[in-house]
């Protein structure tokens, strides 16, 4: 199977015989990587210098700089200490020809005739190892990335929640705590009193207002109550009430089964972030969000009638995504599962498909809807959504 053109690695085959450069590009085509061929040592450098090589194929005998000479200064230089060296030699086939050949850093010494089959499978490995390393590396920037933005983002969350408690809960308690104190310090009559009683009543309501909306921000107490299903609904019914976005929930089957917590967390996070960034980017006026059982898979998807995004960010590029996909992202791998980004020309699907094992599943129980009505949002928009999750 060809190798995909942006996972391709380069191979630097180096031989002042154009006769058999040719045969090694013959033998080595059949990988499906990027092929380079030098006539010498001196070209050789040049591309190593220019290029990220993966695996060298050096001919020992060669006028100028030979194979060995050049094999001590591709590893005298630290970018290419790991470089995998192999060397092909018709001439120097002594045991010691191969020692000096290792001691200059060469992983293998191959002797001609070549057999085609032989040089394929020694080059498959090193480059298949070189890219790995590379993938693992991305994986560590990225990794590095994603940690440093979600230290940003909880000193962040940190901050407003001080924030709201100060600016919000604490003046609602002082001046709370103010009446009450008046009302012990200083005779009143019972008619101020009773009015200095009430205004303390609906200071302290609008403090637990407030704690109730903070704590459902940081953990919906429905998910845990009632399950995903009525959690979602609560949520975009609040959500609707506060953007203006009309947005409606579609759940099949309608006994939609309930999850380990974690994943009911996970899934209930990323439609949560999806639809923040409906509010925050698209511009839409609906939006609509559809959660399926089906097989043995659960699917979540959250489309949209706005502007759309990027198609950096469609294809997940590391410099165009923020730490809200990137943790939405990181949440569904958690679980074996996928995250897709399209555009529908006007609007966004975000779709995610995640396996469901019987771990997973939560043990069976008796569940009461809350006591909130989620009807079909009168006066809302009803998305509806055909096999490839666009609305219309």
């Amino acid at each position: 199977m060809a190798t995909q053109e942006k996972d391709r690695v380069n191979i630097l085959m180096v031989d002042d015989q154009p006769a058999k450069l040719l045969s090694y590009e013959a033998i080595l085509s059949e990988l499906g990587e990027n092929l380079i061929k030098a006539s010498s040592g001196r070209e050789a450098l040049d591309h190593l210098l220019r290029s990220d090589i993966a695996v060298v194929l050096l001919d020992v005998s060669m006028p100028d700089l030979d194979g060995f000479e050049l094999a001590d200064m591709i590893h005298q230089h630290p970018r290419f200490q790991k470089t995998a060296l192999i060397f092909i030699s018709a001439v120097h086939l002594t045991d010691l020809d191969r020692l000096r050949g290792y001691a200059s850093g060469a992983v293998d010494y191959i002797s001609v005739p070549v057999v085609p089959e032989l040089l394929r499978a020694k080059v498959r490995v090193f480059a298949e190892l070189h890219r790995k390393t590379q993938q693992l590396e991305d994986l560590n920037r990225e990794l590095r990335r994603l940690s440093g933005s979600l230290i940003m983002t909880q000193d962040e969350e940190r901050r407003r929640i001080a924030r709201e408690l100060h600016d919000g809960l604490g003046q609602e308690l002082s001046a709370a705590k103010m009446l009450a104190d008046q009302l012990v310090a200083h005779p009143i009559t019972i008619e101020s009193a009773k009015q200095m009683s009430a205004d303390i009543s609906e200071l302290i309501s609008r403090a637990i207002q407030q704690v109730r909306s903070l704590s459902h921000l940081l953990h919906p107490p429905l998910l845990d109550e009632v399950g995903l299903h009525f959690a979602l609904r609560s949520y975009v019914e609040g959500l609707t009430k506060r953007s203006g976005v009309e947005t409606s929930v579609d759940v099949q089957p309608p006994d939609f089964p309930r999850f380990a917590p974690d994943l009911e967390t996970a899934i209930f996070r990323v439609v949560q972030e999806a639809l923040t960034n409906v509010f925050r980017h698209s511009g839409a006026r609906k939006a609509g969000v559809s959660l399926t059982m089906k097989g043995d898979q659960v699917m979540a998807t959250v489309c949209d009638d706005g502007k759309g995004i990027p198609e950096s960010v469609v294809e997940f590029r590391s410099d165009s995504i923020g730490i809200g996909i990137g943790g939405m992202i990181q949440r569904v791998k958690e679980f074996g599962g996928e995250l897709r980004l399209r555009n529908t020309h006007p609007g966004t699907v975000v779709e995610v498909s995640i396996p469901v094992q019987n771990s997973n599943l939560a043990a069976p129980q008796t569940v009461a809807p809350p006591s909130t009505s989620f009807g079909s949002h009168a006066g809302h928009h009803r998305v509806a959504f055909d096999r490839s999750g666009r609305s219309f």
